[in-house]
């Protein structure tokens, strides 16, 4: 069977359902992706800060910016997909 005989044969809501479950994983992966980006680009721009070190130390300042920067640039990706 042929792979546009299979997908001719599923209804039009399954088919517009399977659409948006893929726009949404490849939009998620993308978001993930970017942050990482964003995560590496600060540390680049702060090579004097082991940043592991310091989480592991728990020094609380510097979660607390680390975990501003990652809602900064979720929330920056999420504008930008809109």
């Amino acid at each position: 069977m042929s792979s546009s005989l299979i997908l001719a044969s599923i209804p039009v809501e399954i088919h517009a359902l399977l659409d948006a479950l893929m726009a949404t994983a490849t939009f998620g992966l993308l978001g993930i992706a970017l942050m990482l980006v964003g995560f590496k680009a600060f540390e680049l721009v702060t090579r004097r800060l082991d940043i592991e070190k310091q989480l592991e130390e728990r020094n609380v300042a510097v979660g607390v910016v680390v975990a501003a920067l990652l809602l900064g640039v979720s929330a920056i990706v999420i504008v930008s997909m809109l």
